[in-house]
């Protein structure tokens, strides 16, 4: 058997396929660890990615919830400021009409006044005018003096 041909090429066949499958299969074990590297890289860089994703989704999700909250606290503030300027708004005009009813009460007092003044000056005016005609007419010349000098003789007093 050492001497046939086919033998001798088997083994030559044997040799050469254990050398050429040694360092194509390191080359070939190199090239899928060197892609295995690759693709466990490319996976650490996506969930690092999808974990960054998820924070900046939370940081939103926060400061939608502080939007919303601040959003309910500025209408809330507007409702009780406005209430608290229709509460105002109800007393000024409160105090601006019992003011209005004052002033009219003291116009109408006044021009009550005035007028009981004017009707006693007009009855004044008119007892003088009747009592001058009934004293004229009745009265002599000499009373008519001396009651004329104790009126005007009297007149500072009532004067005051």
């Amino acid at each position: 058997m050492m001497q046939d041909p086919t033998f001798w090429v088997a083994i030559a066949l044997v040799v050469f396929i254990a050398l050429i499958f040694k360092p194509a299969g390191r080359m070939a074990s190199k090239g899928l660890d060197e892609r295995a590297e690759k693709i466990k890289a490319e996976l650490d860089e996506a969930e690092r990615l999808r974990k960054e994703a998820q924070d900046l989704l939370a940081q939103y999700q926060r400061k939608q919830r502080d939007a919303a909250g601040e959003a309910q606290s500025i209408i809330d503030h507007a409702k009780q400021e406005a209430e608290r300027m229709d509460r105002e708004g109800r007393e000024r005009l409160k105090a601006s009409l019992a003011r209005r009813e004052k002033l009219a009460e003291d116009r109408i007092a006044m021009a009550e006044a005035q007028a009981i003044e004017q009707v006693r000056t007009r009855a004044v005016e008119v007892a003088i005018t009747a009592a001058s005609s009934v004293l004229a007419s009745s009265l002599s010349a000499d009373k008519a003096d001396v009651l004329i000098n104790d009126a005007v003789k009297q007149l500072p007093k009532n004067l005051n």
